[in-house]
């Protein structure tokens, strides 16, 4: 457990959640807080992070996840932006860069790769026999 709250101590999110570190803060809900990227890929980009600290989505109360996503619609709609990504990333190898869960805001205003997020999509061929096998494993745990 020590090491759960050296994490939770040393959190750049649980800092900025608690005014310890500033933010150009957006929207603030009982449960959910959003501020301005200090490294955007365009200009508007926002992320919205629960205010308790919890490191993956999947650990998030389904109504915590709610009023993250709302606080993201009301923000994509502020930015103006006709096109965005919502982008949100669990664990290292997903590009999970800081260990608390948030949602990236990241308005699209061109075509080009020079402003917003830019992403790269290896399409994998799989026979329709696999998927009916992966179809099924998956649907028997839900």
């Amino acid at each position: 457990m020590a090491s759960a709250s050296k994490t939770l101590a040393s959190c750049i999110f649980c800092k900025i959640v608690k005014g310890e570190i500033p933010s150009f803060k957006l929207v603030e809900t009982e449960t959910a807080y959003s501020f301005l990227d200090i490294n955007p890929l365009s200009k508007g980009h926002s992320l919205v992070i629960p205010k308790y600290h919890t490191e993956k989505m999947h650990e998030l109360p389904d109504e915590e996840l709610a009023d993250i996503l709302r606080v993201a619609k009301q923000i994509a709609i502020a930015t103006g932006a006709e096109n965005y990504n919502i982008l949100q990333n669990n664990g290292r190898i997903a590009h999970q860069e800081v260990d608390h869960v948030h949602f990236h805001v990241i308005p699209k205003p061109s075509a080009t790769d020079a402003e917003g997020l830019v992403i790269g999509w290896p399409q994998q061929k799989v026979g329709m026999d696999a998927l009916a096998k992966l179809h099924e494993e998956i649907k028997g745990k839900l």
